[in-house]
């Protein structure tokens, strides 16, 4: 693999990561965050820890403009960030399989991503955002793009190149109809930032293998006392995919 420091995006913008080492080989788990979000948010950094110790080795990165990412904030938007993905994607060994793991907004990316690129060998979304136009309009409906800020965050200016790429996209429904890797799908049932319903609407259509995971209680970024539930989830289906730790 590159060197991380030396992973950048096709506008030559550098891509901030954090890398888990652990015993295996075969696998990469990439974990990508949500809007507004970083590599460092909780239930990634946990996420990535309890995997490492079961043996999966992690990449935690932040896209494009946010946090320690080069890049401009008003520049972010899904597609470009489908196109960050990429460009870690083609960092990487072709030995190697790589299971994504997408929060939030992250979650579409990687539904977009895996429809399209097989170098995604496992596909895992947690609270993951299927219908893009409808959040856009739920969210920011009362908020004129250009001038406003998401949720009123002065770091974090709504732009019409943001809304225009949600709003173009619509839903993620046709991608999730073709994705062929294994896909685990967990939200929380009480997420009131991206609902339940969005998961279960790209769980009937896929028709790849598929499993949804409903966790009751839990919201958009799951508390602590889902991190173990999360860990666990993760780490069967890897092993159910990508083979137990040691197996030839």
């Amino acid at each position: 693999m590159t060197t991380l420091s030396e992973i950048r995006n096709r506008q030559n913008e550098r891509i901030d990561t954090s890398f888990h080492p652990s015993t295996r080989a075969d696998t990469l788990v990439m974990l990508g965050h949500g809007l507004t979000g970083n590599k460092d948010r909780p239930q990634l950094v946990a996420l990535a820890t309890g995997l490492a110790a079961r043996g999966w080795p992690c990449l935690r990165f932040t896209y494009s403009g946010n946090g320690d990412s080069e890049g401009r904030f008003e520049d972010s938007c899904i597609t470009k960030e489908i196109g960050d993905l990429q460009a870690v994607l083609g960092t990487l060994s072709n030995d190697v399989k790589i299971a994504y793991v997408g929060h939030s907004m992250g979650g579409a990316v990687g539904v977009l991503t895996a429809a399209r690129d097989m170098r995604i060998s496992t596909l895992i979304s947690l609270a993951g955002m299927t219908h893009t136009a409808a959040f856009v309009q739920r969210e920011f409906g009362d908020v004129l793009p250009g001038a406003g800020l998401m949720w009123e965050e002065e770091d974090c200016p709504l732009s019409e190149g943001f809304v225009d790429d949600l709003n173009s996209i619509d839903n993620t429904l046709s991608a999730a109809e073709s994705v062929t890797q294994p896909w685990l799908l967990i939200h929380g049932e009480a997420d009131d930032l991206v609902p339940v319903q969005d998961s279960r609407d790209a769980f009937e259509v896929a028709t790849c293998e598929k499993n949804l995971i409903e966790l009751p209680g839990a919201g958009h970024s799951f508390g602590e006392e889902d991190y173990p539930k999360l860990i666990d989830a993760v780490d069967s289906w890897l092993v159910n995919h990508h083979g137990a730790h040691g197996a030839s």
